[in-house]
Formats: structure tokens, C-alpha cells, sequence
């Protein structure tokens, strides 16, 4: 017997944008700004790396995208540092949505209906899509119609509550009819 060891592959993927510094910068003119926030002018980037040196600072492409780039003078590890601090800061105030299931049945009683829009309309009050989905079996699976009209159904249920969007319209896929909803901002 053959035991295989996988190990996960890391993307090469940079997690943030890539700032170059001091020789990487490869633009020949740059948009020099000092420490203090000053604009001291278009200048070739070997006297603007000159200058950084004689500042004892780094020479940091802060806005790539511009024509010519924009380069400031500072300290790249403490610049490094604050990107970083800023990036973790959006990334723990987003958000993140996600698409919680809810199963019905085509022959599904009145009490087990109302049980799935209580635990609906909770997912809906905490942010959270919904996928509502029925998998039929058999011989419902000939009559499909059904499993649309149930979701329309429930659907309407939970819109006398909240306003809804249809982020997936009903669709079928076999022997599954499914739609994914979210709630109106």
C-alpha cells in the first residue's frame, strides 16, 4: 500500500502591491516628493536616488500607475510596515458574506416550513445569502414544476419580512432546483 504526502502548493501570489525602492525603481524620470509631503519637482531618478542618499533615506515608487511615477523619500521599512498595518486593518472591518443553505421538500408539511423561515430569517438578519435548494427523488422529479412553485412560495414568505434581491434565478441541474437570495442593503 502506497501513502501519499501532499503537500499544499503556496501561491506565488503577492498579497498586497509591490512598492520598489531605491534600484528597482528601472523609470528614468520620477515625481519627487520629500519626507515632509513637499513637491520638489520632475527629476531624473539617478539625482532623485542621489538625494535620497544624501537625506539617508529610501528612494519608495508610491504611485506606479502616474506618468511620470510618483517617489517619495522615506524609510521603506517603516513605509512597509504601515501598508501592512492598513491592509490588516481593511481586511478585519470587511465583511464576509456568506451563502448559507436551506433544504425544502416538494411534500414538506406547514410547521417544517415555518421552521425553515425562522432559521432563513435568521441568516438574512446576520448578512448571509441563502441558497434555497429541493432535491427530488423519484417520481417528483418528473413533475419539476412543483419544486419552482415551493421556492417562489418561500420565497414570498420571506419578503413579507425583508426586501429581497435574487442574486440566482430558480434553476434546475438534475434532480436539484435551487435560487440563491440575498437581503437589500
Amino acid at each position: 500500500m502506497r501513502i501519499h504526502y501532499h503537500r499544499r502548493r503556496q501561491s506565488n501570489k503577492p498579497k498586497g502591491p509591490i512598492y520598489r525602492a531605491n534600484e528597482q525603481i528601472r523609470v528614468p524620470e520620477v515625481r519627487l516628493i520629500d519626507d515632509h509631503g513637499t513637491f520638489l519637482g520632475v527629476m531624473k531618478t539617478f539625482d532623485a536616488l542621489k538625494l535620497a542618499r544624501e537625506h539617508e533615506a529610501d528612494l519608495v515608487e508610491v504611485s506606479p500607475k502616474e506618468q511620470p511615477p510618483v517617489c517619495k523619500l522615506l524609510d521603506f521599512g517603516t513605509f512597509k510596515y504601515q501598508k501592512a498595518k492598513e491592509q490588516q486593518a481593511q481586511k478585519a472591518h470587511a465583511k464576509k458574506v456568506d451563502i448559507k443553505g436551506v433544504r425544502l421538500s416538494v411534500k414538506m408539511g406547514i410547521h417544517d416550513m415555518d421552521v425553515r423561515k425562522k432559521k432563513a430569517l435568521s441568516f438574512l438578519e446576520e448578512g448571509d445569502k441563502i441558497k434555497i435548494e429541493i432535491r427530488m427523488r423519484g417520481r417528483e422529479k418528473a413533475h419539476g414544476e412543483l419544486a419552482f412553485k415551493r421556492i417562489e412560495n418561500f420565497i414570498k414568505l420571506l419578503e413579507e419580512t425583508y426586501t429581497l434581491t435574487i442574486e440566482q434565478k430558480i434553476t434546475r441541474q438534475a434532480g436539484n432546483v435551487s435560487a440563491i437570495i440575498g437581503r437589500k442593503s
